[in-house]
């Protein structure tokens, strides 16, 4: 008989937690090890506990929040793959746990079904990307991260570089512009033609072909 995948959660409201143990532990392949109650009571437990293979994280928590705890993560226990749970759909937040390594970002209120094929994408590929940065967006992407002949026939130019790492903060387009002695105008014109050149939509989509292209680091 296969080990069951374990899996931690990380989240300060012990009901929804309770709830999530529960439909957790329903599934075939998969069993909750422990929880906790935040990112500073989770690294502790660390020292003491078996490493799960997969966490599941609230990004907003007393003590150490999501993005800190996924931060430390990634540079003490890399191989411990994150699964960002918030309640939160904005750009900023995706990005912000996208660079902290979080390798998938699914919302609160997502049915079952999807809870249950984040965890499958995360054992068997590695990565998962709910509807909010998913379908062609991603498919490009990972297009363009495995086909060197395409990806080298895009040349991206200094200034587009530049924005293209800026892009990844949390400025706003328009700080990008003042960052870059730039008129909105401009920036709305590097933004637009990035779109054009990559064949990508939004600026998480930006985001996640700077790091997968080696531009940022995560």
């Amino acid at each position: 008989m296969t080990a069951k995948v374990e899996i931690v959660l990380v989240d300060d409201h012990k009901l929804l937690r309770n709830g999530l143990a529960g439909l957790i532990n329903s599934f075939s392949n998969y069993t909750v090890a422990y929880e906790a109650d935040n990112g500073r009571e989770f690294t502790g437990l660390l020292k003491t506990r078996p490493l799960p293979e997969i966490v599941l994280m609230d990004i907003n928590m007393p003590e150490m929040d999501g993005y800190e705890t996924c931060t430390w993560l990634k540079n003490s226990y890399p191989g411990i793959k994150v699964l960002a749970l918030s309640m939160y759909d904005n750009e900023n937040a995706i990005i912000r746990m996208f660079k902290a390594g979080a390798k998938g970002y699914i919302l609160k209120d997502c049915e079952t079904r999807e809870l249950e094929n984040a965890l499958n994408a995360l054992v068997t590929k590695g990565f998962y990307y709910s509807e909010m940065v998913t379908g062609k967006l991603i498919h490009t992407i990972n297009t363009l991260d495995n086909d060197d002949h395409i990806k080298n026939m895009i040349k991206l130019s200094e200034r587009e570089i530049i924005f293209l790492k800026l892009v990844c903060t949390e400025l706003t387009y328009k700080e990008i512009a003042e960052k870059m002695y730039l008129s909105p105008r401009t920036i709305d014109g590097y933004r637009d033609d990035l779109f054009q050149k990559l064949n990508i939509k939004t600026r998480v989509g930006l985001v996640i072909y700077a790091i997968k292209n080696g531009f940022v680091s995560i």
